[in-house]
C-alpha cells in the first residue's frame, strides 16, 4: 500500500503522521513516498521517515520483521505513482507568504489571529495554494485516480471545495483535529473519562458547534455551565463567550473564533477583556521553523528524535480502509444534503463512516438556526473566493473580503479595496494569473 507526502518538508508533521502509521501492527509493506520543493527539507523529511520506521540501516525491515519502503521525490507525479492515499500537507509561500498576510492588513489596523481559514489572511492563502492544487487534482486523475486524498493544509473549507469544484480529484476530505481535542478537552473539563463522552458535531471547519455532548444520556452541557461558572479565567475566552451567547460550544479555539465573527478583533477593549492574541501565527510559524531546524540539526549529528503520536485522522482512515476497521471521524466534504441549512455544494464538517468502503458522510440534518446564521457568513466567504479562482474574476477576491464578518467590521470599503490591491502586489506571481490585475 502506498501513501504519497505532499509537502512532507512540514516535517514535524510529517513524523507525527508516520509515527502513527507505523504503530498499527497490521499494516505491513507501507510504501512511503515523499515529496517536497525543497531539497533540503525533503532530505530532512526522508532521515526523520527513517529513522521513526526503523529502517536507518537502508535494509527497508523493521522491527519484528516488517517492511517499510521509503523514498523521496523532488518531482510530484513521481511520488504519486499508483499511490492508494495522498496526504497534502503543502504551504504555498511559507512563513515569508504569511508574514505578508499579517503586515499589510496591520497597517491598514485590520487585526487577525491566525490567518488561515477566512479573512483576507485566509482569502489570499486560499488564492495562492489553488494553482498547486489545480496540479495535484491533475496529477492524481491522470497516475493514481482512485487514490484518497486527504488534506491538512488550511484554508480547509476553500481547498476542498476547490479541488471538487475545479480539478477532477473523486475521493477528497479535508481533515482537522478541532472536533476531536474540543470533546477530548470538554470532557476533562467537565470531569468526564473520554471513553465514556458521546458527541456529535457538526457546521463548517473551525466553526462547527457541539450539538450533542453526552455521557450514559446525561446532556452534560449543565456540568459545563458549572465548570465556567467555578473558573472566570473561562469568562475570558471568544469561545465561551460564544458558546454563552449562542447555546452551543464551538470546536475551535478562541484564537480561531475570535476571527471569524464581527464582534471581538475591532475593539481593543474586546482584544483585552478575552484576551486575544493578535498575531498569534507569526510566532507559531517562527517557532515551526525553529523546530524543523533543530530536527534537521539532529538528524545530521546522528541524534535521535522523540516523536509523539498525534491521533490524527489520515492514519486512522489508511487503516481503516486497508483493514476493514470501522470508525467515525469528522471530515471536510461537499454538503449534498448533509447539513440542510446550509447551501449545497459548500464544504461542511461532520461525522463520516470509515470502513473498507471509503468515507462516508451522516446526514445530519437543521442547524441550530443561530450556528447557521454565523456559518453562512463563513460561506460566503469560500464561495466567492472559489469563484474568482474559478471564473478569473478578481472583483471577487474583494468581495470576498467585503463578505469577511472581521475585515467589514474593521474597514471601510475603500479600505478593503486598497488593502487587496496591496496584497495582490506582495503576493504576485503565487496568486492565480487572471488574479493578478487590480
Amino acid at each position: 500500500m502506498k501513501i504519497a507526502f505532499l509537502g512532507a518538508g512540514s516535517v514535524e508533521f510529517t513524523q507525527g503522521l508516520l509515527a502513527d502509521l507505523f504503530a498499527f501492527p497490521d499494516l505491513d509493506g507501507l510504501e512511503i513516498a515523499l515529496h517536497d520543493i525543497h531539497p533540503e527539507r525533503l532530505d530532512t523529511a526522508e532521515a526523520a521517515a527513517r529513522f521513526i520506521a526503523g529502517t536507518e540501516t537502508g535494509t527497508g525491515v523493521r522491527p519484528g520483521g516488517r517492511t517499510a519502503k521509503i523514498s523521496a521525490h523532488l518531482e510530484r507525479r513521481r511520488a504519486l505513482e499508483g499511490a492508494d492515499f495522498v496526504i497534502n500537507i503543502i504551504q504555498v509561500g511559507m512563513i515569508d507568504a504569511t508574514r505578508i498576510d499579517f503586515e499589510i492588513p496591520a497597517r491598514y489596523g485590520l487585526r487577525q489571529t491566525i490567518a488561515d481559514t477566512i479573512g483576507v489572511g485566509g482569502i489570499f492563502r486560499a488564492l495562492r495554494t489553488f494553482p498547486v492544487l489545480e496540479g495535484i487534482g491533475r496529477d492524481i486523475a491522470e497516475v493514481c485516480p482512485d487514490a484518497w486524498l486527504l488534506n491538512y493544509t488550511n484554508p480547509m473549507a476553500m481547498n476542498v471545495w476547490y479541488l471538487a469544484a475545479a480539478t477532477p480529484v473523486r475521493n477528497v476530505v479535508g481533515l482537522c483535529h478541532s472536533v476531536f481535542w474540543t470533546a477530548h478537552d470538554l470532557a476533562g473539563l467537565v470531569g468526564v473519562p473520554f471513553e465514556k463522552v458521546n458527541y456529535l458535531a457538526a457546521g463548517v471547519n473551525h466553526q462547527a458547534w457541539m450539538l450533542r455532548f453526552e455521557s450514559e444520556g446525561e446532556n452534560l452541557y449543565p456540568r459545563l455551565d458549572e465548570a465556567i461558572a467555578r473558573d472566570p479565567g473561562l469568562l475570558r475566552r471568544a469561545r465561551v463567550d460564544m458558546y454563552r451567547r449562542l447555546g452551543y460550544y464551538p470546536t475551535e479555539t478562541s484564537e480561531h473564533s475570535a476571527e471569524y465573527v464581527p464582534w471581538y478583533l475591532r475593539d481593543p477593549a474586546e482584544v483585552e477583556r478575552l484576551r486575544i492574541p493578535v498575531g498569534a501565527y507569526l510566532g507559531i510559524s517562527e517557532e515551526n521553523v525553529r523546530r524543523y531546524e533543530a530536527t534537521r540539526d539532529a538528524l545530521r549529528a546522528g541524534r535521535s528524535l522523540e516523536v509523539e503520536a498525534t491521533m490524527e485522522y489520515a492514519p486512522q482512515i489508511v487503516h481503516s480502509i486497508a483493514t476493514g476497521t470501522p470508525r467515525v471521524i469528522h471530515g471536510n466534504v461537499v454538503n449534498k444534503g448533509l447539513i440542510s441549512n446550509l447551501p449545497d455544494g459548500c464544504v461542511v464538517e461532520v461525522p463520516c463512516l470509515v470502513d473498507a468502503l471509503g468515507v462516508r458522510p451522516t446526514a445530519v440534518g437543521e442547524l441550530p438556526a443561530q450556528c447557521a446564521a454565523l456559518n453562512r457568513s463563513y460561506v460566503n466567504v469560500n464561495d466567492l473566493t472559489v469563484r474568482a479562482a474559478v471564473e478569473g474574476r478578481p472583483e471577487h477576491v474583494r468581495h470576498a473580503v467585503m463578505a469577511d464578518p472581521n475585515a467589514a467590521a474593521s474597514l471601510t470599503v475603500e479600505q478593503i479595496w486598497e488593502l487587496c490591491d496591496d496584497l495582490v502586489r506582495a503576493h504576485g506571481d503565487l496568486l492565480p494569473e487572471p488574479l493578478r490585475s487590480m
